[in-house]
């Protein structure tokens, strides 16, 4: 059967454009890229594609000549022109570079777009992997922590490890480039020593009141820190503090006297430090407020813990020091050995660093709502998995008075975190 070939493609076949033909297959690019067919007065099926040009080396049209925008072919002959005017849509040569990177490619009306990665797709799934990773780790480290204080009670020494594992770990960080360190002035140190000496105090009481009393008990006392930063607003900033926020907190004090009576662990050193924990973590707030900087938090985090090092230093040394040349150390390796012992104080040193970096990094990606249901639901795992773990005997009023704290410590955050919110938005609507 002989077949017929239409004016139009005789035309295109004989012109100068030799390279081009019309055919039933999909468009090709030599990279291998589909494009869109405006050409449809003549088939469906009908497509357009680039064949070879075999000799004629002098008919390609350089890649770095393409552009995105439609090619026209028109005045071939009056026939073609009454028939339709066709349109060559040529991607620009980015998504062949593009290919040749190995990147995938999104074509949309004639230009190539890069996909999005994994992170830019699944925003919620990184979240919360970020947020499953924070619970994770703190939750490790409470109990290893609390581990190491039932054969080596030495609560002051424990926090310079805990810091200078931190340290070691920005170092190393910095020095491959993950993040890049920022440089640091006279004036930054300046605003960063108050945060870090509040950073530091409160790190070492915690400390104290872990290795004294159970860790269920230390954090339903930590709950009290809302407590704290209230009155602080109130009396030190002056600012104004809601009747609202007054009576959510009014439940975790309540709880918070209720697990005390009836704590089997309780003593007044765990309870004391605690408490001096919260305050000095209030004022680290307040200081951190005083000075914010440009810097990004990790590279904040990681200057505070250099500082606070030092602070931990001195009590180390001249409360603990004689004890532990004496007879801190030799009964620790009896007890479990040396591998052991250096081993649980650097991961717990690691854990600490760890945790309190992957907290930052994952309130920075969600709202404060968040944040605040986020910050109310760790406590809970810690305190749950803790009297799991070590099978702290618990009674019932310390059980309820645990559970009313943690809901009002919710429900004051919620009400913060929707004060906060507010002031953002009116912040927004009048700067727009």
């Amino acid at each position: 059967m002989a077949s017929t070939t239409s004016p139009v493609q005789s035309l295109i076949t004989n012109s100068r454009f030799s390279s081009l033909y019309l055919s039933t297959n999909k468009v090709f690019l030599p990279s291998c890229q589909l494009l869109k067919n405006r050409f449809s007065p003549f088939s469906r099926s009908s497509c357009l594609a680039f064949s070879s040009l075999g000799d004629k080396k002098e008919a390609w049209v350089p890649m770095g000549m393409l552009s995105a925008k439609p090619l026209t072919f028109t005045g071939w002959n009056q026939n073609m022109r009454r028939r339709c005017q066709v349109e060559f849509p040529v991607v620009s040569a980015a998504a062949a570079d593009a290919d040749s990177d190995g990147l995938e490619t999104e074509i949309s009306e004639g230009h190539a777009k890069p996909s999005k990665s994994f992170a830019e797709r699944f925003p919620a799934l990184v979240t919360g992997f970020f947020f499953f990773m924070w619970y994770f780790l703190n939750v490790i480290f409470n109990i290893l922590n609390k581990k190491v204080y039932n054969y080596f009670p030495y609560p002051y020494f424990v926090s310079v490890i805990h810091l200078v594992v931190g340290v070691g770990y920005c170092l190393v960080s910095w020095s491959v480039g993950l993040p890049k360190r920022a440089p640091i002035d006279k004036e930054l140190l300046i605003v960063l020593t108050p945060v870090a000496f509040c950073h530091a105090l409160g790190h070492v009481m915690s400390n104290v009141s872990f290795a004294a009393v159970a860790v269920s008990f230390t954090h339903t006392i930590k709950a009290l820190e809302p407590f704290f930063n209230a009155a602080a607003s109130q009396f030190v900033l002056g600012h104004q503090i809601p009747l609202s926020l007054w009576l959510s907190l009014a439940p975790v004090v309540i709880g918070v006297s209720m697990a005390s009576l009836t704590e089997l662990s309780f003593n007044w050193t765990g309870f004391i430090s605690a408490m001096i924990s919260n305050i000095a973590f209030t004022y680290r707030s307040i200081y951190s407020k005083k000075a914010m900087t440009g810097m990004d938090s990790t590279n904040v985090y990681a200057y505070i813990s250099i500082i606070a090092l030092f602070f931990c230093l001195p009590p180390a040394i001249f409360i603990e020091g004689p004890q532990l040349m004496q007879y801190g150390f030799r009964d620790a390796i009896a007890k479990v050995g040396l591998i052991k012992f250096l081993c649980d104080l650097f991961w717990i040193g690691m854990f600490y660093h760890l945790y309190n970096q992957l907290a930052t990094n994952t309130l920075e990606r969600v709202a404060p709502l968040t944040h605040a249901v986020g910050n109310v639901l760790k406590r809970v795992f810690v305190i749950g998995f803790s009297i799991v773990v070590f099978g702290n005997k618990i009674s019932t009023q310390t059980g309820i008075g645990t559970a009313i704290a943690i809901a009002g410590v919710a429900i004051y955050s919620l009400i913060k975190a929707n004060m906060e919110e507010q002031k953002r938005k009116a912040a927004l609507s009048a700067a727009s």
